[in-house]
């Protein structure tokens, strides 16, 4: 039952940049599209320019995620769904699958294996706010799963889980992860990522990574159906090197190479890779601070230890639909938080993004209109 709260008056001070989405996400602090360079604009993605500054964001991402040279980076179509989709329909098949499921775009995937791909894997599901026996899983299977559940606010606490000596491949949708956790490379076979989360970037753009047994497994094996051109990564029994060196498979915007650069060297201003985990570090905290002080406010995940600190997803004391979209209403029209609700799988709550495009203050300032919506809908 609602525990109703007496009115609250508007708070005076409002977050000076109220965008806290789960993606599209914030754009870095410092940004305005009049910042951005236009040389490439116009001009063909296959010209040297265009290629070049293709090649550069590759460059800045490696460098920014401190991967290892042994990992390629390629740039493909349709962000990190696309990328993901593009790793399973050209690599499994070649033995068992697991995937792993706590939260909707991990079931996402079990949609795919089973209905689309047919290849009866081994399902391991959680519910939301909860992670599954990692210890459990049989890697003499190819595994997939999600580091950071996106719409849950759950995550795996780190690669220990993966052994070194894994048969299979590991798959990992890292797309509200990457430039917010420390990751072991060596661990992770395929991962996937687009510019819209942690980086702030614009959408439709993938990122797809691929270590060497990845590589070998593309190299060394046909799958049984048919791939679109899109998904192709090998030619002639080899793979495409020039995917993974800013020769894209489709047209990308320049526009948006050009924003992505602008995100990615914005990071390295801030301290590189744990500058950006820093400011995600002490967003998380400052939430954490304003759930800690209310009583009608909780954690989805109630594990600190594996609790997103990207995608933080809120529990309120009587929510249920209606109630989240007119709270979360009331503080868009006040222009005090947009698009906070929580993802329409998930069980009705607030989500707030707290990576590093976000500002610490913002955050704080967001606690009193939290008060002030929750007095206006339970009044």
């Amino acid at each position: 039952m609602t525990v109703p709260m007496p009115p609250v008056g508007k708070p005076t001070r409002k977050p000076a940049r109220p965008f806290f989405s789960s993606g599209p996400c914030a754009k870095p602090p410092t940004w305005s599209p009049e910042k951005l360079a236009t040389e490439s604009l116009g001009r063909s993605h296959r010209a040297k320019i265009g290629k070049a500054r293709l090649q550069y964001s590759i460059d800045l991402m490696r460098e920014l995620l401190q991967l290892p040279d042994t990992h390629r980076i390629g740039i493909v179509p349709g962000s990190d769904t696309g990328a993901f989709e593009m790793a399973m329909w050209t690599m499994l098949g070649a033995r068992p699958v697991t995937t792993l499921a706590w939260e909707s775009f991990g079931e996402g995937w079990v949609t795919d294996a089973v209905k689309q791909l047919k290849i009866d894997p081994t399902v391991i599901r959680a519910d939301y706010g909860a992670l599954p026996d990692l210890a459990s899983v049989d890697w003499s299977s190819d595994v997939l799963f999600t580091w950071n559940g996106t719409t849950s606010g759950v995550r795996v606490p780190n690669a220990d889980w993966i052994p070194s000596d894994r048969e299979g491949l590991s798959f990992a949708d890292a797309t509200s992860a990457v430039f917010a956790y420390d990751i072991d490379w060596a661990k992770i076979d395929v991962a996937t990522f687009s510019w819209q989360k942690v980086l702030g970037g614009e959408g439709a753009h993938g990122v797809l990574i691929l270590g060497p047994r990845a590589v070998e497994r593309l190299e060394s094996y046909t799958p049984a159906w048919p791939l679109p051109k899109v998904f192709r990564l090998v030619s002639k029994g080899a793979l495409a090197e020039g995917v993974f060196k800013g020769e894209t498979i489709n047209t990308p915007s320049r526009l948006a190479v050009e924003d992505v650069i602008f995100a990615l060297e914005w990071g390295k201003s801030v301290g590189g890779l744990a500058g950006l985990q820093q400011r995600s570090d002490a967003n998380a905290a400052a939430l954490d601070t304003i759930v800690s002080a209310r009583s009608w406010l909780g954690h989805l995940a109630a594990d600190p230890a594996t609790r997103s600190k990207t995608s933080v997803c809120l529990t309120v004391e009587g929510a249920d639909e209606a109630m989240i979209k007119a709270f979360a209403g009331a503080l868009e029209k006040e222009g005090a938080a947009y698009d906070i609700a929580g993802y329409r799988d998930a069980p009705p709550g607030l989500r707030i993004w707290c990576g590093a495009t976000v500002d610490t203050a913002d955050i704080e300032a967001l606690g009193p209109w939290l008060d002030w919506a929750y007095g206006a809908v339970t009044a």
